[in-house]
């Protein structure tokens, strides 16, 4: 069972840092199978009951290859970085009908100078943003309800990239311009390396993707996905 992670992760993701090579990593991939995915499996194990009861539609799922875990190979094909490994450990609570790491999500991610939490969706594709958008106009109300509340401010801080100008076929004078400008809808929780080894690190978690219930439950009402 699952308690908490070492330092040993964090760790591993610091000497992967510095050799960053194919090399290398062959030589210690037994480290990186003892200090990240067996850990980071078992975590995603023991979240499946926190998960289900923030929403029965996210999913955690603790398989090796296409489940929660992302892969730790980076897609160098169109990237002018050609290192080929992540240096970070990244897990998705994706939503059931997710494909990829664009669907709406509850995130971790841990690495050497970064450690946090993150909710929402990112990047989506032209016709989800658009939904999503739709939805502010048509209930902004809920939406700053969902984003303004306190238990989720007290954590939360929305983050990712917008448009300089106002989308096309939105009112530049909308009162909340400036969110439908987003193209990521996305909300950051930090971390301290030290939450990393308290032993109830999952239901920590639990309780910081709780107070985004609202936030995602209006990402996905956007979306047509149940909740």
């Amino acid at each position: 069972m699952f308690n908490h992670f070492e330092p040993s992760l964090l760790k591993f993701l610091k000497d992967l840092q510095a050799n960053n090579n194919r090399d290398w990593f062959n030589d210690h991939k037994q480290q990186y199978e003892d200090h990240v995915r067996l850990p980071a499996l078992a975590f995603i194990e023991q979240m499946d009951q926190w998960i289900r009861l923030i929403s029965p539609h996210y999913e955690a799922s603790p398989k090796k290859v296409g489940g929660s875990l992302m892969r730790i190979y980076r897609d160098v094909r169109f990237s002018k970085n050609k290192l080929p490994y992540k240096t970070n450990l990244g897990i998705q609570f994706r939503h059931e009908v997710g494909k990829d790491v664009h669907a709406p999500g509850f995130y971790l991610h841990i690495a050497a100078d970064e450690i946090f939490l993150a909710v929402g969706t990112w990047q989506p594709d032209r016709d989800p943003l658009a939904a999503i958008r739709d939805h502010i106009v048509t209930k902004p109300g809920p939406y700053l309800d969902a984003i303004e509340h306190e238990p989720f401010t007290q954590f939360y801080e929305l983050a990712g990239t917008k448009l300089t100008r106002p989308p096309k076929g939105y009112d530049k004078e909308h009162h909340l311009i400036e969110e439908l400008k987003r193209k990521d809808f996305i909300a950051i929780c930090s971390l301290q390396e030290s939450d990393l080894y308290q032993p109830d690190f999952c239901k920590m978690v639990a309780s910081r993707f709780g107070r985004a219930q609202p936030f995602q439950k209006f990402i996905c009402e956007a979306l047509g996905l149940r909740f």
